[in-house]
């Protein structure tokens, strides 16, 4: 009987550039997000490399002498992936390839890797597939020869098996293809939307990772997968959920995410049409992320491309069992940080004073969550009231899970 070998990690590193729209402070987020991406994608990351530049190097992205460190720094540890924290165009992949030989890829190649990875469903699938051809298509010049492609890999999966040589006409014609299956799927789902009748439809949004498929299984007490990776939900998932007596369609969506590839939101437009098309948002933010307020900008900068920018909203500040919260004493005069600030003094910020009501809770440990399913309640009534304006006696509020009922 054969044993079942151990997952083996890829050793990469990491490059990115600190510029005049890109400090270090922020370079090192976004590095920070990309070792993480990594790590979903199957790869250890051994080494950083960042270098200050006024814009990047239309041949290498980074200058020669970096590469020139990079490249040694790859032959002398066996590192056999290196990846950038942006896009790289055609002609750099292809020169970075040739200096390094070893796999080069970009922050996009590894968010579609990771796509390829999670997708479950055949239309999850045909997404992410369309939108790594449309990737590849003008990269099909890119030498592939010293990388034993067949190995497979991160980077390596789907549509990036093609072979170099593969006519484009070929790939066009597969992407028409994709693209016509996708409206058939789309046509259907927009019927499936439209026969869920009148319920009032909610949908989860937020950073990716920050807890929705937790939250989600909490509310709905169903089995939606939740991992502490990113994307770890990929297919969009609806329940039936009653809080009370008032029923609603509760909406699980995919994670966003800083430079998100356009390929993606493209790809992808039929998934997000379930967060245009709800009639109130529940907008989760990990609280415990030194950057969520910049994950609150992205949502929101997304959710102004789709056009759900306006719609009613509820803001669920998530993982307050993160906080290690200890009080300071009266004559500790150590300016107050993330980490001794309490829930109360959270609660007292801006974040409370939002146009959209507010309430921090753990999806984990469901601290608060008879103050957020309330709010729910109340939202989700306003909108049934306006839409049927003659049953609203009908509906009581009660905690659901309290015994006492």
């Amino acid at each position: 009987m054969l044993e079942k070998k151990e997952h083996q990690y890829e050793k990469a590193v990491l490059v990115g550039l600190i510029t005049q729209n890109q400090d270090e402070e922020k370079l090192n987020e976004y590095l920070d997000e990309l070792e993480f991406l990594a790590y979903t994608a199957g790869a250890t990351v051994d080494k950083r490399f960042t270098q200050k530049m006024t814009q990047p190097d239309s041949k290498t992205f980074v200058g020669s002498g970096k590469a020139e460190e990079i490249r040694n720094y790859v032959k002398e540890n066996e590192v056999t992936t290196v990846i950038f924290d942006d896009e790289l165009s055609p002609s750099q992949l292809k020169n970075l390839e040739r200096e390094m030989e070893v796999k080069i890829l970009d922050r996009t190649n590894l968010i579609l890797d990771i796509f390829a990875q999670r997708a479950q469903t055949s239309y999850a699938r045909t997404q992410v597939e369309l939108a790594q051809y449309e990737y590849l298509l003008p990269r099909l010049t890119r030498m592939w020869t010293h990388l034993e492609r067949q190995r497979g890999g991160i980077g390596m999966r789907g549509p990036g098996e093609t072979e170099i040589e593969t006519d484009r006409r070929i790939i066009r014609d597969r992407i028409s293809l994709l693209k016509e299956k996708l409206k058939t799927i789309d046509k259907q789902m927009a019927t499936q939307r439209n026969n869920r009748g009148k319920m009032v439809r909610v949908a989860l949004v937020g950073y990716t990772n920050v807890g929705k498929s937790t939250l989600m299984n909490s509310i709905s007490k169903s089995e939606v997968f939740a991992e502490d990776k990113l994307f770890a939900t990929l297919d969009t998932t609806v329940r039936k959920v009653v809080i009370g007596n008032l029923p609603f369609l509760l909406t699980d969506t995919v994670g966003f995410i800083r430079k998100l590839p356009t390929q993606l939101v493209e790809s992808f437009k039929s998934t997000l049409d379930e967060v245009r098309e709800a009639d109130l948002l529940i907008h989760v933010v990990d609280i415990s992320h030194p950057s969520f307020e910049d994950h609150i900008n992205s949502v929101n900068q997304i959710l102004t491309e789709i056009g759900a920018n306006q719609k009613p909203a509820i803001m669920v500040f998530n993982k307050i069992d993160a906080f290690a919260y200890e009080k300071k004493s009266e004559d500790d005069l150590t300016p107050e940080t993330r980490a001794n600030i309490s829930l109360e003094e959270w609660e007292k910020t801006w974040m409370s004073k939002s146009k959209y009501p507010t309430v921090f809770i753990s999806a984990l440990t469901k601290e608060n969550f008879p103050e957020m399913k309330k709010m729910i309640y109340d939202e989700v009534l306003k909108i049934h009231i306006s839409r049927f304006p003659y049953n609203d006696f009908l509906f009581e509020y009660y905690d659901n899970d309290d015994e006492s009922k």
